[in-house]
């Protein structure tokens, strides 16, 4: 199955976008994907989510839009019905993963402890989420996973910040990082959709380092 990180593999950043009214959903996508970001996450924490995805779905053709904050087999169905090309969860249950493997589109199951990952590879799944990344142990975690477990590869999320994003990005088993600095609460209270762009074009210049591809 096709990995969430060639869905978009020149995209270092995945935008993880909780939305609150569903007609923000579209020009809140295209000044993401206009500046740069076209992997776009929608966490299923609102009531809006669903249209949300669906109206990115159809309405923003250059948009990779997916589900995140996905916890049950309910959900997993209902992200895929409204269009979501890819799923994210926090964590993982052989419920959860069985129901994301059969739904035919690309995963990132949750990840934060060494026997999660090594759970998860015995399924014969190696692209994985690590949350919360600050909490959990951030870049020197992930560095030491490197060696013992190099067939793993993760999308560090959570706490992650333009500081932080480049050394994450420089490690051989990150594809890409998950983060919402680039949608500030005041930009998307005032619907400023440029700022958003901006801050998306320079999320989007932290590319990875060709010697770590």
């Amino acid at each position: 199955m096709t990995s969430v990180f060639d869905l978009a593999p020149e995209a270092p950043v995945v935008p993880v976008v909780v939305i609150e009214d569903a007609a923000d959903a579209v020009p809140l996508a295209r000044a993401l994907v206009a500046g740069g970001l076209p992997l776009i996450e929608v966490t299923l924490r609102t009531p809006a989510a669903l249209d949300a995805l669906r109206a990115i779905a159809d309405g923003v053709p250059g948009a990779v839009v997916g589900a995140g904050t996905v916890v049950s087999a309910a959900g997993v169905a209902d992200a895929v019905g409204a269009g979501a090309r890819f799923l994210v969860s926090p964590g993982w249950t052989g419920r959860l993963l069985g129901a994301m493997r059969e739904s035919g589109v690309p995963f990132l199951p949750g990840v934060s402890t060494v026997s999660e990952v090594v759970a998860l590879l015995e399924q014969g799944v190696d692209a994985m989420k690590f949350f919360p990344a600050e909490a959990a142990g951030g870049v020197p975690y992930l560095k030491s996973l490197a060696g013992p477990l190099p067939q793993a590869r993760f999308c560090p999320t959570g706490g992650v910040s333009p500081a932080s994003a480049p050394a994450y990005l420089a490690l051989p088993n990150v594809g890409c990082v998950g983060g919402t600095w680039m949608l500030p609460p005041d930009a998307l209270a005032a619907r400023d959709w440029a700022r958003v762009e901006a801050l998306a074009r320079e999320a989007a210049a932290l590319r990875r380092p060709v010697s770590g591809r």
